[in-house]
């Protein structure tokens, strides 16, 4: 059964780890998902998001706009499902409590700013590309501007499963070979690496850009992840952060209209 297990502290956690359950799944069976399991939902991972990919050319309008981030969460959730017991995907997500809705808006802020900083640095040394997100969301109008707000949110928890995934499959790995503490450093960076690189087509495959910029962005947003355990904060941070970028691309269409 791959849950959440209590563990005390043996100088393997960070400090900022909740040291009152450990990081589900990475463990391996019985505690968590065996080298073969982690094969079939690092594959079903993958087919989500060519699955995301093939859909939104499809269905990109009012509420069927839902459909595609609806099969991009649900399909890696089912094969965590099947390959570690039904209640298994359960230890992503927890209750929030008033300390997580404070690390929410913590990282918000810390992520505004690492975005303005290397969102900076990129535009001095590279030639960039636009978003098309934000472009769509401005062009909208009525119902699918307001929709494309729940469109993106679901979809953005469904990247936030796509990288967590990635995340404890490649801790689970990596710690067959060294401790836990350096085993999580390296598996964030190869998650946050392979978040960059699914996005290259977004920008127009600019992969300085891409690298650069999305890299240590995803990193501060696996960070809530690592902190609590809750797949609701990060994601809940991954929604401020474009709903922000979002709104304002709104509101200037409106303004330019």
């Amino acid at each position: 059964m791959a849950a959440n297990t209590v563990h005390t502290d043996d100088g393997s956690f960070f400090f900022f780890e909740r040291k009152t359950c450990d990081l589900p799944y990475y463990r391996g069976a019985p505690d968590g998902i065996s080298l073969t399991g982690w094969l079939i939902v690092l594959a079903s991972v993958a087919v989500a998001f060519v699955v995301l990919m093939r859909t939104q050319l499809l269905f990109h309008n009012g509420f069927a706009g839902f459909i595609p981030p609806m099969l991009f969460v649900l399909i890696p959730l089912v094969t965590v499902a099947a390959v570690a017991g039904p209640k298994a995907p359960l230890a992503l997500f927890r209750s929030l409590g008033l300390k997580d809705i404070g690390i929410i808006l913590l990282f918000f802020v810390l992520n505004a700013v690492v975005t303005v900083v290397f969102g900076t640095l990129i535009v001095g040394l590279f030639h960039t590309a636009a978003n098309p997100a934000s472009d769509m969301v401005a062009s909208a109008s009525g119902i699918d501007q307001i929709l494309s707000f729940g469109w993106s949110a679901v979809q953005l928890l469904g990247e936030e499963i796509f990288t967590i995934l990635i995340f404890l499959g490649a801790l689970a790995l990596l710690t067959r070979f060294m401790s836990r503490k350096p085993a999580l450093c390296l598996a964030a960076l190869v998650a946050a690496i392979v978040f960059a690189m699914v996005h290259l087509p977004t920008y127009q495959w600019n992969l300085a850009q891409a690298l650069v910029g999305l890299i240590p962005v995803r990193l501060v947003l696996l960070m809530p992840f690592i902190i609590t355990r809750n797949i609701w904060v990060s994601t809940g941070v991954h929604v401020l952060n474009d709903w922000a970028i979002f709104g304002m691309a709104a509101y200037a269409g409106m303004n330019e209209g």
